[in-house]
Parts: C-alpha cells; structure tokens; sequence
C-alpha cells in the first residue's frame, strides 16, 4: 500500500502539473471506485471545476477544486490508493491501462487516470471542509508528521497508557496519518527500538529518538520518491518507479545482514503484520 511518502510524491506531482487544469470530462468504470457518494454525483461535483491546489493528510490526496461563475468552491476530490491503486497523468490519446477506474479528462487535453485492479482504492468529493482544508470525512485522522509535525512530548502522550507493540501505534492512523507497513519497519530500525516492544515502555530519551527517526525516513523516503517494491504498483504521476527501496535497511530483508552489525535481519509477526528487525541494533 502507498504510504505517506509514495502520496507525498504524487501530490508534488500534481501540483506541478494539474493545479491550474480545469476538469472537462468524468468516466468512471465498474462500481467499487466510489462508494460514498453516488456516481453521478462525483461526475457532477467535478465537471467543469478548476484544480485549485493539491494537499495531503496521512495517506490521502486531497485536491481542492475551484469553481466557475458565482462558485466559490470549497469542495474538494479525496483519493486514496490502498492496497493497489495508481494516480497517473498521461497525454492525450494515451492507452488506456488495465483496470482503470476512473479517467478524468482535463483541458490542456491530458488525463488523471485511476487504476486499481483490487478495487480497495476511491474517489470521493467532499463538501465539507474545516479551516485547514481537511475535509471532515478525514477527521478522524491522528497527526500527519509531515503537515502537522510531532514532538518528543505529544508522542510521550500518545504512547503513555498505550499497552500495544510499538509497530502497531505507528500503524494506527488515529494517533498517527500516513505511516504504514514499510516506514514503520525502517523508523523502528533507525530509532533503535524493536516492533513488539510496548509502547507505553519507552523512555523520554527513545521518545526523542523515535521523533527523531520519524522525521529522518520520511525526508528520505520523500526525496527518493518513494518506494516501489518487486509487483511495481507504486509510480509516481508520471508511471516512474521510486528508488527509496534501494535504501531499506530492514523492510523485507529476512535473513540478510543488518547493514549496521551484520546480523540476520529477522521477520516476526506483531499483531497480525509482519515486521522486521535486527535482534543486535534494537532493544
């Protein structure tokens, strides 16, 4: 699944290129891509409206859009990937990739395309947004470390009376938005700390540290633009694969030498999800 650093890359994207568009044409394919809202309602709520911005909370897009004559927008189009979708921006005339679900077409003549052959990706349209621009549908959502930041103490806070392993607070989108499988794994290594270690355990020095690794890999992950693992679902706007993968030290590297003591990476299951670790580098 695209994690917060593979949905910053495509929301860089999009505002590099599609902010200033006006969207001409709606198709939609199939029926699971939207399902919050009818389809022809999502059609409606996009023909003809500007790309107005383009931002991002844990792993969402959400893409302001601005209106025409005596609209003043405050909508906006919400997507998230899950576990196999691609946003990608193509030329005019372009093949059309399989199970592609959605093609919105713009008037410079290019296309956002949605393509999501498991079908657990959508699109909405939200109507309602707070001050910030996150749509109240998001809500729920934890702090995005990226948009909104994190300190050592918020963190202590978090954690304090959590009883879970420490992997599955990185995985809770409640108490923080965007990281995942991957960048859990990878922030645990370089924060020295293993992924079923109680959360509620840590120290206000490895608070700091786990800040600390938190912000490093996601800068990292961003500037490599993301990671594109062995099935290729991840590429950027533009069908380019990321290369942070190159720089794993831990995530899907059972058994092979931890690139800091030369132990055997090892792979565990915590709470249902596998992690990996070096039984040496983390306590």
């Amino acid at each position: 699944m695209p994690e917060l650093p593979e949905v910053e890359t495509l929301r860089r994207g999009l505002e590099a290129a599609v902010v200033g568009r006006r969207v001409c044409s709606v198709a939609l394919f199939g029926e699971r891509t939207v399902r919050r809202q009818d389809p022809a309602q999502l059609v409606a709520a996009l023909s003809g409206r500007l790309v107005s911005g383009a931002a991002r909370w844990g792993k969402y897009l959400v893409v302001p859009l601005g209106g025409g004559a005596g609209d003043e927008g405050g909508e906006a189009l919400v997507v998230h990937l899950r576990m196999s979708g691609q946003l990608l921006h193509v030329g005019a005339g372009a093949p059309l990739a399989h199970h592609t679900r959605a093609v919105i077409g713009l008037d410079d003549g290019s296309e956002l395309r949605f393509v999501d052959p498991r079908t657990f990706g959508e699109l909405f349209v939200a109507d309602a947004l707070e001050a910030s621009g996150r749509p109240s549908a998001l809500a729920a959502l934890g702090p995005d470390p990226l948009v909104d930041g994190i300190d050592a103490d918020r963190l202590a806070a978090l954690a304090k009376r959590r009883r879970c392993a420490l992997k599955t607070l990185l995985l809770d989108q409640k108490v923080l938005a965007g990281i995942g499988n991957i960048y859990a794994d990878e922030i645990l290594f370089r924060a020295g700390l293993r992924p079923a270690r109680a959360a509620c355990s840590l120290a206000p020095v490895e608070h700091g540290r786990l800040v600390a690794a938190i912000g490093e890999v996601l800068a990292a992950a961003v500037a490599a633009r993301g990671s594109t693992l062995s099935d290729a679902r991840y590429l950027d706007l533009g069908g380019a694969p990321g290369s942070y993968q190159e720089h794993h030290a831990v995530y899907a590297r059972t058994g092979a030498p931890c690139l800091g003591c030369g132990t055997p990476v090892t792979r565990v299951r915590v709470a249902g999800r596998s992690a990996h670790f070096c039984r040496s580098c983390q306590a």
